[in-house]
């Protein structure tokens, strides 16, 4: 028998996944010249999303959405940030996409042990964040190494971890308000 409840939690997880890649995050600054001036910071709201749904769910359930997402990615539709298909494969951002499956497993931890105190996950967070980024310069390096463009790696090192990082680390915050509101509305069967 098929449970209800998991199909809908896999199609709300993987569509939100999947919208959360396409949002850049954009914040209002003050100008001068106008009321207001867009600035579009360089990370979108997937991690925060894979973050947030890996404790709200479990993280065993959130990698096989994962999973499907990336097959999506690869092989249906131009689901990730900048496209999709096989030649992605060869783009320095698909080693960061790699790099969630294991920052879902150390999230996951966090989950398993159900201590949300905010060192405990600041402390993961980064963990999870930091393991993330390295996946994804290792996979950058193993790139770069096959196709002898090596003068190439400190810049994408900076590009895609040093320019992308410190904002991902100060989106750790909200995530844990969002996640206690969340726990709390559980805890009292809101939904």
């Amino acid at each position: 028998m098929i449970n209800k409840k998991n199909i809908y939690k896999f199609i709300v997880s993987l569509e939100s996944i999947i919208i959360s890649s396409m949002i850049p995050i954009n914040i209002p600054i003050p100008s001068v010249e106008n009321i207001y001036r867009i600035a579009e910071i360089p990370i979108n709201y997937q991690i925060p999303t894979v973050i947030f749904l890996t404790l709200i769910i479990s993280g065993e359930f959130i990698i096989n959405v994962y999973s499907i997402y990336i097959i999506i990615g690869l092989f249906l539709l131009p689901v990730f940030f900048d496209g999709g298909s096989l030649g992605y494969l060869i783009t320095p951002n698909f080693g960061y996409l790699i790099g969630i499956f294991p920052l879902i497993y150390i999230i996951n931890i966090l989950n398993k042990n159900n201590n949300y105190s905010f060192n405990k996950y600041i402390k993961y967070s980064l963990a999870g964040l930091l393991i993330m980024h390295l996946t994804g310069i290792f996979y950058l390096t193993i790139q770069l190494l096959i196709f002898n463009k090596q003068q190439l790696l400190f810049y994408n090192i900076g590009l895609f971890t040093l320019n992308k990082m410190p904002f991902q680390i100060i989106s750790l915050i909200p995530i844990y308000l969002c996640i206690n509101i969340t726990k709390k509305l559980k805890r009292k069967n809101v939904f």
